[in-house]
């Protein structure tokens, strides 16, 4: 028997192992959750743990978002945002068609009864977010990186009613949610501009003032529990037959043989679905941020309803993140993305950021993987007893890292999930 036989057939008996590729927020909370209840785990990531978007992320745990991306009243502000050169979104020209088909199938998402359906999906896995994440941060020693303390959405020239209807959808969609005049905001939030008229104070949402030093935190505790990082290219997922252990071919040319794999790859999970016969829709947002050296005196998040950004307290300055851009995950940063962020957070911040420049900060790109319906992939492959997926998280992989990873845990061991999986499962898209 060969070497490579032989380390094929340990893994494949091995059943209390499985491998991971991906070592974001997301893949490293599904390592602990499974460390937690005996199985040995090892992870691949092509850079190490935290390097993608879990690093660059606003720091944000949106339980507030219950609301899906696919919403009928863009279609009409969409035209004056790819106008605006500050705007929120954009869509580079030379990528605009291979886009089309994921925006096709937007569109569809936008229809009343997928609207309804998509938001309990996000409301389901939202309300168990915060429990799980407290959950995880306690058992790997690093709860000071998630502050309780609400979130602010503010309002500069909305008319009062239509900020009230924002205060009655959140309300009705079982947010804990207060409508605050802007004296009552700056009571709050002293630093804030008197241009500021209302905001909205999610009350029970969190932040992480270092969200890299979370995943560093998560991956040394699951190092130190016995886990093994691997920081390699995975080229080629092939596909298992009879339920047998999967061959993970290296971009090296090396093979590594998992008797159980999770895919929590991120925006790279698409070709990995593809190795195993699924032809997910699975599109790359281009997340912005500008990192300003700055302390602000804010002391929770704070996101603008009429600029489409949010500015977060961090352990290094002042994070401004936000933009949105489709244009593939090869294209190169550009630098005007993340620039339109200051004078935005100038208006807001005026005190702090008057005589500041974009040449302060540090531009970061990232990239967001998400799907049509803003609902993640989650559970086990139809086609393969022993292979699972967990990504597409879009705006909300921080905040959905920590209840994902338990799901799939109590899916793994066989156990009936807290939440029903069936509208997160890869299935939706075909079999």
């Amino acid at each position: 028997m060969s070497l490579e036989t032989q380390q094929r057939n340990e893994m494949v008996k091995g059943d209390g192992s499985i491998t991971i590729i991906g070592a974001g927020i997301v893949g490293l909370a599904a390592a602990i959750e499974l460390q937690r209840v005996g199985y040995q785990v090892t992870i691949i990531d092509k850079e190490g743990p935290g390097a993608g978007a879990s690093q660059g992320n606003a720091g944000h745990f949106a339980t507030e978002q219950m609301f899906p991306l696919a919403d009928p009243a863009m279609l009409l502000k969409l035209p004056g945002m790819l106008l605006d050169p500050l705007g929120p979104f954009r869509i580079q020209p030379r990528y605009f068609f291979k886009a089309l088909p994921w925006f096709c199938r937007f569109l569809v998402n936008m229809l009343p009864s997928k609207r309804k359906q998509n938001q309990q999906g996000i409301t389901a896995l939202n309300k168990a977010a915060i429990a799980a994440m407290q959950d995880l941060v306690r058992h790997c020693d690093c709860e000071e990186l998630l502050t309780l303390n609400g979130s602010l959405l503010v309002f500069e020239s909305t008319p009062l009613t239509e900020v009230e209807a924002q205060y009655r959808a959140y309300s009705e969609a079982g947010v804990a949610v207060q409508l605050l005049d802007g004296a009552q905001v700056r009571a709050l939030e002293p630093s804030l501009s008197d241009n500021i008229t209302h905001a909205l104070y999610f009350t029970d949402v969190g932040h992480s003032a270092d969200p890299m030093r979370l995943c560093q935190a998560l991956a040394a505790k699951f190092v130190a529990a016995g886990g093994k990082m691997r920081i390699e290219s995975v080229a080629a997922v092939n596909t298992p037959t009879a339920n047998a252990g999967v061959e993970l071919t290296m971009q090296s040319g090396d093979r590594h043989f998992a008797a159980s794999l999770l895919v929590a790859a991120g925006a790279w999970s698409k070709p990995f679905a593809k190795h195993l016969g699924y032809n997910v829709p699975l599109e790359t947002e281009r997340g912005y941020h500008l990192m300003m050296p700055q302390h602000s005196r804010l002391s929770r998040p704070v996101a603008s309803y009429n600029r489409k950004f949010i500015i977060t307290p961090m352990e290094q300055g002042t994070r401004l993140a936000g933009t949105v851009e489709f244009g593939g995950l090869d294209a190169p940063l550009v630098e005007a993305r993340a620039d339109c962020l200051l004078p935005h957070a100038k208006a807001l911040l005026p005190a702090l950021f008057s005589q500041a420049s974009v040449e302060d900060g540090i531009r970061w790109l990232g990239f967001r993987p998400s799907l049509p319906d803003s609902l993640p992939v989650l559970g086990r492959s139809p086609k393969h007893s022993n292979v699972y997926f967990s990504f597409g998280h879009q705006h909300l992989g921080l905040t959905w890292s920590a209840v994902t990873a338990k799901l799939l845990k109590q899916e793994i061991q066989g156990k009936q999930p807290d939440i029903d999986l069936t509208p997160y499962r890869i299935e939706r898209y075909g079999r």
